[in-house]
């Protein structure tokens, strides 16, 4: 997703400072032995390659903590005091991703060898767990910043419950696997815990962390909900229709993992007898999915309209986001939380 003109322009000196906050939670190795397990997460970030050479590699968007920061700057605080929660919010995120990967038997992530493909399950899943338990140590550090023991209380809290969230919601997406009785109403709670609780807990956290009042946090927890909902929506668009120079995933990838996002939960609802047939074929079967049933279900998709469908209920989400965030003072903070939400609409990666 490439960030609006000015949201480049009003962030583009925290990315720097965000990396090097980042960094500083990571531990000096206590043995030579221990260069390979810290290098695996600093290959995931982007930071080195896969002989564990300093590299340039793609990191991802840093959406998460960004929102943080900006949220931080809406509710009337100074993003730098905000940095280790951002930190924290963006190393919880990658556990999550590495541990995504090997429970989708993911080869890829953002066009590079994911970790188990390179290292194996058991090594993926110990530097998965490292990168987790980095990222709740990275909360502490707000105590260096000035907070009082009970604020970074509140926000370790706070990361827990939208942690547990996400755990929860992965659960009830790998359940979904090989199902196809799931409806709409099922994987809506789905993704608001999967993404969504995220997202939520970023904006939050700036807003605690910057003294908002209840208000204040009610706003912006609204707005990382509908945001963290259209994110997630907009994503199965392009787990079915990305481009994989764009996307770095593999074309139709979703199809192909059987992975039930809503425009297939949709087609499911209303294809007919032969477009469900094909449907519970796919999606109901075993072994790997051929090119001719990944046009058979992308025929299915568009006869019920299933991405107009899809890309509908991403902009109404992202207008409650904008509706969220009216509630909030104005200033350039809050206005660049808006170009992110309507940045997402139409995003291609």
């Amino acid at each position: 997703m490439e960030r609006p003109r000015a949201f480049r322009l009003e962030v583009s000196g925290w990315l720097a400072a965000l990396e090097a906050e980042m960094r500083a939670c990571f531990p000096e190795p206590r043995l030579p032995a221990l260069f390979p397990f810290y290098g695996m997460m600093a290959y995931h970030l982007g930071w080195q390659d896969a002989s564990f050479r300093p590299a340039e590699g793609p990191s991802g968007k840093r959406l998460r903590p960004l929102l943080c920061l900006l949220a931080m700057e809406a509710a009337g605080g100074d993003w730098e005091r905000a940095l280790p929660a951002a930190a924290a919010v963006e190393l919880v995120h990658n556990f999550s991703l590495v541990h995504d990967d090997i429970e989708d038997r993911s080869s890829l992530r953002r066009g590079r060898p994911t970790l188990w493909s390179l290292w194996g399950v058991p090594q993926a899943l110990n530097a998965g767990d490292g990168l987790f338990t980095l990222g709740r140590a990275a909360l502490l550090r707000l105590r260096g910043h000035g907070f009082p023991a009970e604020t970074v209380l509140e926000a370790v809290s706070l990361l827990d419950r939208a942690i547990l969230r996400l755990c929860e919601g992965q659960y009830l997406d790998l359940a979904f696997q090989g199902r196809l009785d799931v409806d709409e109403a099922a994987y809506l709670q789905m993704i608001a815990a999967k993404t969504a609780a995220l997202l939520e807990a970023a904006v939050e956290l700036g807003a605690l962390l910057a003294g908002g009042d209840a208000e204040t946090r009610a706003a912006l927890r609204s707005y990382g909900h509908a945001l963290g909902m259209a994110f997630q929506v907009q994503d199965d668009v392009l787990g079915v229709w990305g481009e994989e120079e764009r996307t770095g995933k593999p074309r139709a990838a979703d199809i192909v993992e059987r992975k039930l996002g809503l425009p297939a939960v949709y087609a499911l609802e209303r294809a007919g007898p032969a477009g469900r047939d094909v449907l519970e074929r796919v999606y109901g079967g075993a072994g790997p999915v051929t090119e001719e049933e990944v046009a058979a279900v992308l025929t299915v998709l568009e006869e019920v309209g299933s991405r107009s469908y899809a890309e509908g209920m991403a902009a109404r989400h992202c207008a409650e986001a904008l509706e969220a965030l009216g509630r909030l003072p104005a200033g350039p903070a809050q206005e660049a939380l808006g170009e992110v939400a309507r940045s997402l609409l139409g995003r291609e990666a």
